[in-house]
C-alpha cells in the first residue's frame, strides 16, 4: 500500500513538473483546443462532441511536436505562428458559416475579388462571436511575456530534451488520431475523401483536420488533371453511353414546340417558392409571381443544385444541365475551361446571345466566363442609367434597383429583336440579394395587428422586422413588384410575340432554420415560439427546411397560341439540371451530355442530386451527412436508398470530372 501511495506521489510530482516545465506548450494546446471547440459550438453546435474534440487535439499535438524541434527561445515564434493560423481559420470559417451556413474551402481564395461587391451583405451578418478567436494570440503573447521575464526560457534551455519531448508529444498525437480514425466508419472515410459535405466532416473530424483535408482535396484535382485524364474520360464515356441513362430520352407532346422561338432566362435573385403562399394584412407577398405562374407552365417542385458558387453555379447549371464543382467555383477556379452550353448550340442555328445584369461585369468573373459560355453581348452595370424619373441616383443594395433595370432591359431587348432574327438572353436581377437591407422603396407592411388582452386597445408588433426572414420577405415583395412592371412592359410592347420567358429562382435566400421556424410558429401575444402541443403549431424540421428551399420555375409567353400549350402546374420533383434537356426537346434539338432529364419523359421517376451528396425523389429526401432520410410518399427500403446513393455518387463524380479535367476542351482530347 505504501509503495502504491509513493508511486502515485511520484506520478503526481512528474505531472506537476511536466505542466510547470511546459507552460508555453500547455498554453498553446489549451488556447488551440478552446478555439476549435468554440467554432464548432457556434456553427454546428457540437462543441462538446468527443470525436472531433479528440481529432482536433491530435492535430494540435502533432503540430506541437514540431515546435519542440526548436530551441526554447524560438518555440514562442513557432507556436505563435500556429496560433495565428488557427485564429485565421476560425475567424474566416465563423464568418463564412454565418453567411453561407457552411465551411470555407481554400479553393474559394480566388473568389475573394467578389468581396467588394457584396461587402454590405457580409458586414450586416457579422457577430461579435465571429471574432472571439482573436483573443487566442493576444493571451498567448501575454503568457510569453510573463514567461520571458520569469527566466523560463533560460531554465528550459538547460534541461529540456528535444528528442524526448518530440517523441512524447508525437505519441499523444498518434493516440488521439488513432482513436479518431479507428472509430470512423467506411462512410466517414468516403465523405472525407469526397469532401461533399463540409459540415459533416467538421462535425465528425473537427475543423483542423477538415481544413487540412480541404487543402489536400483542392490540390489533388490540379495534380490529377495532369495525370488522370484517361480515367476521367472513361468515366465520362461510360456514363453517357449507358443505355439506362438514355431510357428517358424520347419525343413527347412538347417536342419541337419552341423551335424558332426566342428564349429569355429571367434569373430571379433569391426568389423562393414559399413566398407565393404568404400574405400579410391581406396583401400577398408575391402576387405577380403567382399571376405569371397561373398564366404559364409552373413547376412547383423545382430545386436549385448550387454549391459555393451560388448565383454563378445557377447560371452554369441552367446553361449546361450539369452539376457545379465541389472544388471551388466554376466561374472562379475553372474559368479557362471550354463549356458545352445551349448558347453555343443556338448560336450555330443563327441565334444572337446576350446577358444583362445591374452589377459590375467583374462580379463572379462574368467578364471572362460569359464569353466562354457563349454570350456575345454583355450588358452590365456600365450600360445602365441609375437615375430615376426625378433625376436622382436610384440604388438598392448592390446596384441599380430592379424597377429601373427591367425598364431599361426591355428597351435594350427590343433593340436586339429589331436587329436579330432570333436571340437567347439571360436577364439577372439584383435587388433581392442579401442582406435585404431596409429601403424606403419597400412598402410591404409585415406588422401584426391585434387587440391587447389587458388594455383592449388595438396594438401591433413586428416580430419579423429585425430578423433576416422579415427583411427578406419585404425585399422579395419589392422584387415581385418590379417583376410585375417587367411583365406589363412585355405585354404593352409590340415586340416579344415570338419569345418565351423562363423565370427561375437562382437559389434559396440562406435564411436559417431558426428564422423560418420563427415565421411559422411565433406567437406574437406571448412573444415566444409556440409549443408543439399548440393546435396551430406547424411542424417544421430540418428536412422541411431543406424541402422549403425550392424556387419557382415558370415558362411564360405572351404569344396567345403558344401560351395554350405552355400551361398548367407540374409537381414532378425537378432539379435545376433538368431544365436544359427539357428545353432542348422543346426546341427540337438533340442533347447528350447532361446529368438531368427531360422532365416530361422521366416524370415521377426523377432524382434531384445536391452537391453535398443529398438526394431527393418523389418518395424520399436522403441526408448524406447523417445517412438518414425522410419518407415523402410511400415506403422505401434499403435497396432503394442504396440504388440512388450509388447513382448520386456517380453523377457527382462525372460532374466533377468534366470540370476538373476540362473534358469538353478539344485541345485536351488532341493532346491525349
Amino acid at each position: 500500500m505504501k509503495k502504491i501511495k509513493s508511486g502515485l506521489k511520484k506520478l503526481w510530482r512528474l505531472i506537476i513538473k511536466y505542466f510547470y516545465m511546459n507552460r508555453l506548450f500547455i498554453t498553446y494546446v489549451i488556447l488551440a483546443i478552446i478555439g476549435a471547440t468554440i467554432l464548432r459550438e457556434v456553427t454546428i453546435t457540437n462543441g462538446f462532441s468527443l470525436k472531433p474534440f479528440i481529432t482536433d487535439l491530435g492535430i494540435i499535438f502533432l503540430l506541437g511536436a514540431i515546435g519542440y524541434l526548436f530551441k526554447p527561445q524560438n518555440q514562442f515564434k513557432y507556436f505563435f505562428t500556429v496560433i495565428i493560423v488557427f485564429t485565421v481559420i476560425e475567424v474566416i470559417n465563423s464568418v463564412y458559416f454565418t453567411f453561407y451556413e457552411g465551411f470555407v474551402s481554400v479553393a474559394l481564395i480566388q473568389t475573394l475579388s467578389q468581396v467588394e461587391t457584396v461587402a454590405d451583405s457580409i458586414f450586416v451578418k457579422l457577430r461579435i462571436i465571429d471574432f472571439i478567436y482573436i483573443l487566442q494570440p493576444i493571451i498567448f503573447y501575454y503568457m510569453h511575456r510573463t514567461l520571458k521575464y520569469s527566466n523560463y526560457y533560460n531554465l528550459i534551455g538547460k534541461i529540456e530534451s528535444k528528442k524526448l519531448m518530440v517523441a512524447f508529444t508525437g505519441i499523444l498525437s498518434f493516440i488521439c488520431l488513432a482513436f479518431s480514425f479507428g472509430t470512423a466508419e467506411s462512410v466517414d472515410y468516403g465523405r472525407l475523401v469526397k469532401q461533399w459535405d463540409r459540415g459533416y466532416i467538421v462535425k465528425r473530424f473537427g475543423v483542423l483536420l477538415y481544413q487540412g483535408n480541404d487543402v489536400i482535396q483542392t490540390i489533388i484535382p490540379k495534380i490529377n488533371s495532369l495525370f488522370g485524364y484517361e480515367d476521367a474520360i472513361q468515366l465520362f464515356n461510360n456514363y453517357f453511353d449507358d443505355e439506362e441513362k438514355n431510357t428517358y430520352k424520347k419525343d413527347n407532346k412538347y417536342t419541337g414546340i419552341l423551335e424558332g422561338y426566342n428564349i429569355i432566362y429571367v434569373h430571379m435573385e433569391s426568389m423562393q417558392t414559399f413566398l407565393m403562399d404568404l400574405e400579410f394584412n391581406g396583401v400577398e407577398v408575391a402576387p405577380n409571381l403567382k399571376k405569371i405562374a397561373s398564366e404559364g407552365m409552373f413547376f412547383n417542385n423545382f430545386y436549385p443544385q448550387v454549391s459555393t458558387g451560388t448565383s454563378s453555379d445557377a447560371e452554369y447549371i441552367t446553361l449546361t444541365g450539369l452539376m457545379p464543382s465541389n472544388f471551388g467555383t466554376v466561374f472562379s477556379n475553372f474559368s479557362n475551361n471550354e463549356f458545352h452550353t445551349i448558347l453555343k448550340d443556338l448560336k450555330n442555328k443563327g441565334y444572337y446571345t446576350f446577358s444583362m445584369h445591374g452589377n459590375a461585369v467583374g462580379m463572379w468573373n462574368r467578364v471572362n466566363v460569359h464569353p466562354k459560355l457563349g454570350y456575345e453581348g454583355l450588358y452590365f452595370r456600365d450600360t445602365f442609367d441609375f437615375v430615376n424619373e426625378k433625376g436622382n441616383p436610384d440604388y438598392i443594395g448592390l446596384g441599380i434597383n430592379d424597377k429601373l433595370f427591367f425598364k431599361q432591359a426591355v428597351e435594350k431587348i427590343e433593340g436586339i429583336e429589331d436587329t436579330y432574327d432570333n436571340y437567347f438572353g439571360t436577364v439577372i436581377t439584383l435587388t433581392n440579394h442579401s442582406p435585404f437591407s431596409p429601403n424606403d422603396a419597400f412598402t410591404l407592411d409585415i406588422n401584426d395587428y391585434y387587440v391587447d388582452s389587458d388594455t383592449l386597445e388595438n396594438t401591433s408588433s413586428c416580430y419579423l422586422c429585425d430578423r433576416d426572414i422579415g427583411r427578406y420577405i419585404v425585399s422579395s415583395h419589392y422584387a415581385d413588384e418590379a417583376l410585375g412592371d417587367f411583365i406589363n412592359y412585355i405585354k404593352e410592347s409590340d415586340h416579344f410575340d415570338n419569345t418565351v420567358f423562363v423565370f427561375y429562382g437562382d437559389h434559396d435566400a440562406k435564411i436559417s432554420y431558426k428564422d423560418m421556424n420563427y415565421l411559422y410558429n411565433y406567437d406574437y401575444v406571448t412573444g415566444e415560439l409556440k409549443d408543439p402541443s399548440d393546435p396551430t403549431y406547424i411542424e417544421y424540421d430540418s428536412y422541411d427546411h431543406n424541402l422549403n428551399k425550392k424556387t419557382p420555375l415558370i415558362l411564360w409567353t405572351k404569344n396567345k397560341e403558344l401560351s395554350k400549350k405552355l400551361k398548367g402546374t407540374y409537381s414532378y420533383m425537378m432539379g435545376m439540371y433538368d431544365l436544359i434537356p427539357t428545353l432542348y426537346n422543346m426546341l427540337g434539338m438533340d442533347y447528350k451530355y447532361v446529368l438531368g432529364h427531360d422532365i416530361f419523359n422521366i416524370k415521377d421517376d426523377n432524382i434531384v442530386i445536391f452537391p453535398n451528396g443529398n438526394f431527393l425523389t418523389n418518395k424520399v429526401y436522403y441526408n448524406n451527412s447523417t445517412g438518414e432520410h425522410k419518407t415523402l410518399n410511400g415506403g422505401v427500403d434499403e435497396e432503394y436508398i442504396n440504388k440512388y446513393k450509388e447513382y448520386t455518387e456517380k453523377a457527382i463524380d462525372v460532374g466533377n470530372a468534366i470540370i476538373t479535367y476540362d473534358l469538353f476542351n478539344p485541345k485536351k482530347q488532341t493532346e491525349e
